[in-house]
């Protein structure tokens, strides 16, 4: 087997302020392609971990490196193959659209490209009616997307945006959602979010960061399975069910009615339930006019994983 590039690679990193640790001795890697969810409450250690990445912030210990470059040693190295979304995304308000990714260009030293991958940003973007505004009148959503066609202007091999969809409408959300999206394989995304949706559609794999730690890191599916402590079966019957019926079910921990024949069923093996309850209401003439499977969400793991913060 070849091996395998790890875009992101950070290890054993630690970022004190005074005596307080923003981020605690974590560990991850990112592959070559894969856009990875970074959640966490406020004040985890998000934006933190993601300042260290793009060279604005030095770690206390602890290393990381991007596209095989040290943060700290190869800095100038790093920001040739980043691309940042900074949360507040600074911005000179008093410069037009164009003008600020003209002099972006001339930072990132891109030449005669410039024109040509100005003109694709603005499009892939969406800038077109506000290209010829000063960003200072832009609304929050439109300021956004400046940010991101900063972020992608050089056409770095990793990107990472902290809250990308901060401030964009419901229509403007599904199209940056769709443009990140588009982005996997041919670049590494790292992004942070609240909104748990947004992970779910775009995301392969995510990290939960809590007080400073990684409390988890797995696919989407992984993570579900792996911190379910309960699902549950909404039936609908066609009569009344004796409740001692209902406790010949092996595959059953506990039960509530709803209403006069919706019961809740709850347990920790919803598939051998399901099966279970369909034999057994077939032994009973029992008939169900309704079966609704009701998984835990990725909000439900967020929140069982960081509640003790």
């Amino acid at each position: 087997m070849g091996l395998v590039f790890m875009s992101i690679k950070v290890t054993a990193l630690t970022r004190m302020y005074d005596t307080q640790k923003a981020v605690d001795n974590i560990s991850f890697e990112l592959k070559k392609g894969e856009i990875v969810g970074f959640l966490g409450p406020n004040g985890a250690g998000k934006s933190t971990t993601m300042k260290i990445l793009t060279t604005y912030l030095p770690a206390t210990s602890g290393t990381a490196s991007v596209c095989g470059f040290d943060v700290q040693e190869k800095s100038m190295e790093v920001r040739k193959r980043v691309g940042y979304l900074p949360e507040s995304n600074p911005l000179y308000f008093e410069m037009y659209v164009r003008e600020y990714l003209e002099f972006s260009a001339g930072i990132h030293q891109m030449g005669k490209n410039s024109k040509k991958r100005i003109e694709e940003m603005i499009s892939l973007t969406g800038l077109g009616k506000e290209s010829h505004k000063k960003i200072g009148t832009l609304s929050k959503g439109y300021k956004q997307r400046v940010g991101l066609a900063q972020a992608m202007l050089h056409d770095p091999e990793v990107l990472i945006l902290d809250e990308p969809t901060s401030g964009l409408d419901p229509n403007q959300i599904v199209e940056i959602r769709d443009l990140i999206k588009s982005l996997g394989g041919e670049k590494t995304v790292l992004l942070s979010t609240h909104i748990m949706q947004e992970v779910q559609a775009m995301c392969n794999r995510v990290i939960i960061i809590n007080n400073g730690k990684i409390v988890a890191d797995d696919s989407i599916e992984q993570l579900k399975q792996a911190n379910t402590r309960q699902d549950m079966l909404i039936v609908t019957f066609e009569q009344k069910i004796d409740t001692a019926l209902l406790k010949e079910l092996k595959n059953l921990q506990k039960f509530e009615n709803t209403s006069v024949n919706t019961w809740n069923l709850i347990t920790k093996d919803q598939e051998a339930l399901r099966r279970e309850v369909m034999q057994w209401a077939v032994k009973y003439d029992l008939n169900i006019s309704s079966l609704q499977v009701q998984s835990e969400s990725l909000e439900d793991v967020f929140r069982s994983l960081t509640k003790k913060s």
